[in-house]
């Protein structure tokens, strides 16, 4: 069933061309993924499909009912479904102090229950814990309806779409299949557009050289051999050789002819994924550079931490997981700030990137804002900057003005250009296009020191975590290995039998050395003693078989 036709649709920001859509037709069974660099124009699409935006050319018809949920509107707090009041826990939550997973629960909750025959979707797992988004994930693969989602998240990508568009210089194009299978076929595209460009250039300039070849043979033509006397060579540049210089005439204009009729090729512009070049100036020589015992944190009634530990290991990429609320944020904090319960290697210069891009100032320019902290002078920074985007007269636009994909490559360059030795990063890849989280990704892996970093994003935290910190019930849990092994070990069938197992073993041991000191005792062995303690581990021991 068609849910939603787009013809001939145009928007224009001031005079530039943002989007133009020729013909676009969503059905009832379409899971749209829309992707494409910063500022493409994804959001605004979604904002002129909902109708918060007017479009300057073109229509849209809709045949069915839509909902909508916003990246960065606040929620109206009017959920129908009491079973998704339940699901996401917001029962008495609306008050004036809610986060920003709660916010974005609420929306998600509100579009949901409104059992729409389509569903528009911009970042809707911005500020979601994992545990959130999986549960997203399901009520996604379950609607009844069209789709058309934004998103920076490749495994929701990847589980809930069958289409992809993209949106491109303002085009857009739709493929077939998920996330994974869109970057496949684009990449194939890619190879195949790169090998008639080279092609094309190899035939052009044959062309050209065979042209230039024949000019010069007919210039030739005209030249009297030196045999020949004054009179006679006058006559021969006259006369020549007529028949044969014609043809080479007609031979060249053929080869300019064929230039000109050549299927042009353009070459292919590859997407600029800023590649970044970290530099851990210090090396840490301890094993564990971060490190805390005994913790205990709590605000007002609300306990955050109960006794809670943990390390950090040199080197190492640490995931920061749990969820909402659990304290995360707050724990990144104490590590900042808090050094009397937080251990810190004095050798750590610490980058700290947060979500609230606090260390930018807005008032000043951006190569104001990396000289403020570079050790590194400005040529250099500069190319940081340009390997960024930043480039020319980029570099002295004011703060204010960058996007919030701009923002946070600005908040790592600064964070480079420090020259730190660990990182610590609070949700880096919000806001960031697809393209620049992959690169983020490849850096990351490359850094020589040691990252502390909190993300939803699952596929990053495959991407990047050696790792794992998670904190459930109050505790910090710690888990030597990557995601891919974590989840494994966290979803292996559990053997209830395994505490009494290896209390059936130890038991046993114990009974063998009270056994011994029985039959051959010491000096300072108290038989009585001995045989009061033989006689308990053996009906422990008893219990425990019982229990097996």
């Amino acid at each position: 069933m068609l849910n939603l036709e787009i013809c001939n649709l145009k928007k224009y920001f001031g005079d530039r061309l943002i989007l133009e859509i020729d013909n676009l037709k969503v059905y009832s069974e379409d899971k749209i993924g829309i992707v494409g660099v910063n500022g493409a124009g994804k959001s605004t699409l979604l904002s002129i499909l909902c109708g918060k935006l007017e479009v300057d050319e073109g229509y849209i018809k809709h045949y069915g009912s839509c909902s909508y949920i916003s990246q960065l509107e606040e929620p109206n707090y009017e959920v129908k479904d009491n079973e998704l009041y339940s699901k996401f826990n917001l029962q008495n939550k609306y008050n004036n102090n809610l986060s920003g997973g709660e916010k974005t629960r609420f929306k998600i909750a509100e579009a949901l229950s409104k059992e729409s025959g389509i569903l528009f979707a911009d970042e809707p797992t911005s500020n979601l814990d994992i545990s959130a988004v999986k549960m997203f994930e399901g009520m996604l693969l379950n609607f009844n309806g069209s789709i058309m989602l934004v998103s920076h998240d490749r495994e929701l990508l990847d589980s809930v779409c069958n289409k992809i568009l993209e949106i491109e210089n303002g085009k857009v194009k739709l493929y077939d299949g998920n996330y994974s299978q869109f970057i496949n076929r684009k990449k194939m595209e890619r190879e195949r557009k790169e090998f008639e460009y080279t092609q094309y250039v190899k035939e052009k300039e044959r062309l050209e050289k065979a042209a230039v070849e024949i000019e010069g043979r007919t210039s030739s033509m005209k030249k009297a051999p030196k045999r020949m006397g004054n009179s006679e060579a006058r006559l021969h540049r006259k006369m020549g050789n007529q028949k044969s210089k014609a043809k080479l005439d007609k031979t060249r204009k053929a080869m300019y002819s064929r230039i000109e009729h050549l299927e042009t090729k353009e070459k292919v512009v590859k997407v600029e994924k800023g590649n970044i070049d970290f530099e851990a100036l210090n090396k840490v020589h301890s094993r564990v550079v971060i490190s805390g015992e005994n913790i205990n944190k709590a605000f007002g009634k609300r306990t955050i931490f109960d006794n809670a530990k943990f390390e950090i290991f040199s080197g190492t990429k640490v995931a920061l997981m749990g969820d909402n609320g659990c304290g995360k944020t707050t724990l990144i904090k104490m590590i900042l700030n808090d050094k009397e319960k937080i251990k810190v290697s004095k050798a750590l210069e610490i980058g700290y990137f947060s979500q609230d891009l606090s260390i930018l100032d807005e008032s000043k320019t951006v190569l104001y804002n990396v000289m403020k902290t570079s050790v590194y002078d400005e040529a250099f920074a500069r190319l940081i900057l340009s390997r960024l985007l930043f480039k020319r007269e980029d570099v002295y636009k004011e703060v204010s003005v960058l996007s919030g994909g701009e923002r946070v490559k600005l908040s790592f360059a600064k964070m480079i250009l420090t020259g730190s030795n660990i990182l610590i990063l609070d949700e880096p890849t919000n806001y960031l296009d697809l393209y620049s989280i992959e690169a983020l990704e490849e850096v990351l892996k490359e850094y020589d020191g040691t990252v502390l970093f909190v993300s939803h994003d699952r596929k990053f935290i495959k991407k990047v975590a050696t790792d794992i910190l998670t904190i459930k019930n109050h505790k910090i849990n710690t888990f030597r290995g990557n995601y891919d092994e974590y989840l494994k070990f966290i979803n292996k069938p559990k053997d209830t039998n395994v505490d009494a197992k290896n209390e059936k073993m130890i038991l046993e041991n114990k009974l063998s050395e009270i056994i011994g000191r029985l039959s051959m005792p010491g000096k300072n062995d108290n038989i009585e003693e001995l045989d009061a303690e033989y006689k308990r581990i053996l009906q422990r021991l008893r219990e425990v078989k019982q229990s097996l």
